[in-house]
């Protein structure tokens, strides 16, 4: 059940009809859900079945993390990657290590979805903002990404001065430090064989650099398990000036 971000839960709400009963409702897209979760390893508990719903009901609405994209530099092949600068803000985040990474951002993000559902100090929804973010650590050898995933959401620009509180204490708010990135996209599943693969090829188009980070990077996820070709992006995290 790889992030319930994103557009499946919105196909579905358009599926529902407006005089539909809720339950009937309800009971469909928790089956579609608990069937896509099981493909991922993960048991999807029945309390989701609310935030579920209203995630689908609130799936038009995404804001994007705000960022500047910085003039491309001449050796950049047109449309390869960009570099793009993020500015400080408060994330709400979660640290898994399952044995998948899969399990570890399908965890994390259930937990997410029930904060922005409604369990947080104000008891409403907050809103879902695009990407969210997994930041990852490669093993000594490069060869394997170490278990531990951190999820971040970014609070919404609303609730940003006075995020509200989670109710679940594995939600940290954390404020993260302005942040400098190469961006590249990418299309398709987010296993660990495919971030290595992206990985690797993002460095051969970078050639040799010590600009960035080479132990940690970032998969920024924008749609849903459910298309094919979906867009994620890797980051890689341009060390301090």
């Amino acid at each position: 059940m790889a992030r319930l971000t994103l557009e499946d839960l919105e196909g579905l709400g358009e599926e529902a009809g407006d005089g539909g009963d809720e339950e009937e409702e309800r009971e469909r897209l928790f089956a579609h859900w608990e069937a896509v979760a099981s493909t991922h390893r993960v048991t999807l508990p029945r309390d989701m079945a609310g935030p579920i719903v209203q995630m689908t009901r609130h799936g038009q609405a995404r804001e994007p993390v705000p960022y500047v994209t910085l003039p491309r530099r001449e050796e950049c092949e047109e449309a390869a990657y960009e570099e793009r600068r993020y500015p400080a803000g408060k994330w709400a985040c979660v640290t898994k290590g399952e044995p998948l990474y899969e399990q570890s951002i399908s965890m994390s993000f259930m937990k997410l979805m029930r904060y922005i559902c409604k369990e947080n100090s104000v008891g409403c929804h907050l809103g879902m903002t695009v990407p969210v973010l997994n930041e990852i650590h490669l093993t000594k050898e490069g060869t394997e990404l170490e278990r531990e995933v951190v999820t971040a959401y970014y609070i919404p620009g609303e609730f940003q001065q006075n995020p509200p509180v989670p109710m679940d204490p594995e939600i940290h708010i954390t404020e993260r430090a302005p942040l400098r990135v190469i961006t590249r996209v990418f299309y398709g599943m987010t296993t660990e064989e495919t971030i290595l693969r992206e990985i690797g090829l993002f460095w051969e188009l970078l050639g040799s650099t010590d600009t960035v980070l080479r132990e940690t990077y970032i998969v920024a996820a924008y749609e849903n398990p459910s298309v094919p070709q979906r867009r994620n992006e890797i980051w890689f995290i341009c060390r301090a000036e």
